[in-house]
């Protein structure tokens, strides 16, 4: 029997031509995918015809399978000697539970890697004209959950974030995003600091709102925004608007 392996791969931000040529050569050789929702279903194409593809994504409140299910999948496959892809994604290792998955082969006894992939922050941030980083307006960023907005156990330290950092990118928090407003204003962060949210980041159904801390909730329930979307809050975003003032002025002086 051949020995099986496992990669953990990720699949970027949503446009298939993001993913990363050693990424793509794993599912070119791929016995087994288990595949994420955010995975571009295009990436399918370019494994083997024979290899089985298992849908496990995750829905908010919605999973298709647990997350314990997925790797015993991963695991038997593996074990029995298939080369497993589990494709994730983004990155596997930002909010992907990527980490969970290596810890779990590895405690398993099966060979497995980890193939990185452009995060959404950084893909989508870009895709939309916002630099995370940009000299002297940002030199730091975070990139945080927004489903551990309230909770009890392990809340976020809303005071750090408003101050600590430059520039805020907080995942699956738009279901929340009435809540985070409130959390950082509470701690002191200006209602007029720019905020952009981003739907659908890299992809064709890409959309794009911007408005302020003091606002922006009101301005993603009047274009109905919904998951999967990224929040980019710092005056990075303000570099979205300026890039866009000087495209049309370049268009006006051609037209």
């Amino acid at each position: 029997m051949k020995q099986g392996s496992i990669s953990i791969v990720g699949a970027g931000p949503g446009d298939p031509e993001l993913i990363t040529l050693k990424a793509l050569r794993r599912i070119q050789h791929a016995d087994v995918i288990l595949y994420d929702r955010l995975v571009n279903e295009e990436l399918l194409d370019y494994a083997p015809g024979d290899a089985v593809r298992i849908y496990c994504g995750k829905a908010p409140g919605l999973h298709s399978m647990p997350q314990e299910t997925t790797e015993r999948l991963m695991i038997r496959h593996a074990a029995a000697g298939s080369h497993v892809v589990r494709l994730k994604g983004g990155d596997p290792f930002v909010f992907g539970r990527g980490g969970e998955e290596a810890l779990s082969a590895a405690a398993a006894g099966i060979p497995y890697e980890v193939i990185p992939g452009i995060t959404s922050a950084v893909g989508a941030a870009a895709s939309a004209g916002i630099p995370l980083t940009h000299r002297g307006v940002a030199a730091s960023f975070a990139i945080v959950t927004g489903s551990r907005c309230q909770t009890q156990d392990s809340p976020l330290r809303w005071d750090a974030l408003a101050h600590g950092v430059d520039t805020l990118v907080i995942y699956m928090g738009v279901s929340k995003l009435g809540e985070i407003c409130k959390e950082l204003l509470i701690h002191g962060k200006d209602p007029q600091t720019p905020v952009a949210l981003i739907e659908n980041g890299t992809t064709v159904r890409e959309r794009i709102v911007t408005g302020t801390l003091g606002n922006i909730d009101k301005v993603a329930a009047a274009m109905k925004i919904s998951n999967p979307a990224i929040i980019i809050i710092g005056e990075v975003v303000q570099v979205r608007a300026e890039l866009l003032s000087l495209q049309e002025a370049v268009r006006s002086q051609i037209g």
